[in-house]
């Protein structure tokens, strides 16, 4: 049996490793990043994300992926019998954003309120700490301060970010008497029954936000400007506390009543109603899965970006990438989905600033 020669063995090799390269598409862009010597531009520094590389690209893709939600118009060839013109003229996407309860006691919460105050996002999901976060911050804003040795049992602790308890206080006093006019208005039989959602009652709380610095509050905003808060976790935390107080002094009649099964209905209606639709979530959990799952119900989203840090190799969904969410049909198959992996505080502010915020200033000058 012949043997390989050393020569051999090594040519074997050299091909195995030199092997050549096949030429890249035209116009594929070339790795670059900021040249600095050009001095400080902002708007030029982000620019230069899509071609950096690794989750700078991703950035730079999430940019030309919200830029798409903003600009879709319908093609009028896509009428149907069901649409008439002006619809088709006034067509735009449905951009559902989702956030977790932590985000909205760091300084995000100012940026999701300049997205309800200019209605930039037309449906919003949280979870029960995203509703009562920020009326509690109208009452004293969260303080930076990390972890100390020696416990504070006036404050409580988001990683660095202290909330005071008075403040949770003082929101408890302000919420009780709302509740009570709540259930003056609930009406839970015969012909005039109302009946409160999570969401009508997340508007209910910011119509009757009557403090001097209500305008500071996302949930004011959602309100002035009719856009549907969803919240199916309401109760996980303390208005769920403040309700159950609430409860526990009154006699059945007089108890609040929450309609789930109605909000799940509106949310999905949300979804199959629009003709196109944009996901933008921030974390994951019951915030992503309810987003998505109620585009589901429509064959899926046009666009979708996911912000988190979460991994898939636990099966959780929010390490879920987007080619999972496919796969369920949460996300239409010609879709071009991102996952930015990142703690939201570092990237969201500069996508808002890409995207939302120029379209507000073209807006503006249009006018």
């Amino acid at each position: 049996m012949a043997t390989k020669t050393t020569e051999q063995h090594i040519q074997g090799a050299l091909d195995a490793v030199l092997v050549e390269s096949t030429e890249m598409p035209e116009g594929t862009p070339i790795v670059q990043g900021y040249d600095f010597n050009s001095g400080i531009d902002v708007d030029a520094l982000l620019d230069t994300y899509s071609v950096c590389g690794f989750q700078a690209t991703n950035f730079g893709n999430a940019v030309s992926e919200i830029n798409a939600m903003l600009n879709w118009r319908m093609d009028p060839a896509e009428k149907d019998e069901w649409t008439t013109d002006d619809e088709i003229k006034a067509a735009r996407t449905r951009i559902f954003l989702g956030y977790t309860s932590n985000l909205v006691n760091s300084g995000l919460r100012d940026v999701f309120k300049f997205l309800a105050q200019h209605s930039l996002v037309q449906v919003i999901v949280t979870s029960g700490g995203g509703i009562e976060d920020d009326f509690v911050k109208c009452f004293e804003g969260s303080q930076v301060g990390g972890c100390t040795s020696t416990e504070n049992k006036a404050e409580v602790r988001f990683g660095n970010v202290r909330v005071s308890r008075d403040a949770q206080q003082r929101f408890e006093q302000w919420l009780l008497p709302l509740i009570d006019k709540a259930v003056e208005r609930q009406v839970l039989v015969g012909e005039n029954r109302f009946v409160w959602t999570p969401s009508k009652f997340i508007s209910f709380m910011g119509q009757n936000l009557n403090l001097e610095n209500k305008t500071d509050s996302i949930y004011y905003w959602t309100a002035t400007n009719n856009i549907p808060v969803y919240c199916p976790a309401i109760t996980d935390g303390l208005i769920g506390r403040i309700i159950m107080k609430h409860s526990r002094s009154q006699p059945k009649e007089k108890r609040l009543v929450l309609d789930l099964t109605a909000d799940i209905k509106g949310m999905n209606q949300q979804a199959t109603k629009a003709k196109h639709t944009g996901m933008i979530i921030l974390g994951g959990g019951l915030v992503k899965h309810h987003i998505c799952n109620a585009n589901l119900m429509r064959n899926g989203a046009n666009h979708s970006i996911f912000l988190n840090t979460g991994q898939e190799f636990d099966g959780s969904d929010a390490g879920a990438r987007p080619d999972e969410a496919k796969s369920w049909g949460k996300i239409r198959m010609d879709a071009k989905p991102v996952k930015i992996y990142s703690d939201a505080t570092l990237v969201f502010p500069f996508l808002v600033q890409k995207t939302f915020y120029q379209h507000v200033l073209a807006a503006q000058k249009g006018r």
